[in-house]
């Protein structure tokens, strides 16, 4: 089942953020765009390269009106000790939140039952707390932040464009559809 266009789930998480224990819930998405970055464990191999490029969009996406949020099901506690031992992870300034519950894993449908772990899973979220795309890749394959940009941007001119979509590989300023019937078989 998709969580394509379904509102997030309540939650209540304990996160990490600048040097800081702080609270999260679902309330703190709304009014603003979100990303959930998904990811398996702290303290492993592939998840540092991916935060570390997170991180390298960040301020990119803070421009877009995007807060960003890695999780694990790791606790807050061991992200700050991961945050305070890792040359890459020591680099993020977005909220890590902890999901020792796997309440937050189990509502975006990312969770392992059987390891305790979370899918590598990338969500965008709109300013109504409603998730607009996903990506879910297997533990062995790492993300590309990067290619966040456009989606968000994409994500962000359907949503102030009603009416409108954008086609494969479209870009900011590039040209969009209006779907007639015209449009059929035209393409």
């Amino acid at each position: 089942m998709s969580l394509i266009g379904k509102e997030v789930l309540p939650f209540k998480a304990q996160a990490y953020h600048n040097g800081k224990f702080i609270e999260v819930t679902e309330a703190d998405l709304k009014g603003k765009w979100s990303i959930f970055c998904f990811y398996p464990a702290d303290f492993t191999f592939v998840c540092p390269t991916e935060l570390e490029d997170l991180q390298n969009q960040y301020a990119t996406l803070k421009d877009l009106g995007v807060e960003v949020y890695s999780v694990s099901t790791d606790t807050h506690f061991v992200h700050k000790a991961w945050h305070d031992s890792s040359e890459a992870i020591g680099k993020v300034t977005y909220i890590m939140i902890g999901d020792p519950s796997h309440t937050i894993s189990r509502n975006f449908d990312v969770l392992v039952e059987e390891e305790g772990v979370a899918n590598r899973g990338t969500f965008i979220i709109d300013p109504d707390g409603v998730v607009q795309a996903i990506e879910i890749t297997a533990e062995g394959i790492g993300r590309d932040a990067s290619t966040l940009i456009d989606k968000v941007k994409a994500a962000q001119y359907v949503r102030n464009h009603p009416g409108e979509v954008c086609p494969a590989k479209w870009k900011e300023g590039g040209e969009t559809l209006k779907p007639s019937l015209d449009l059929v078989g035209k393409i």
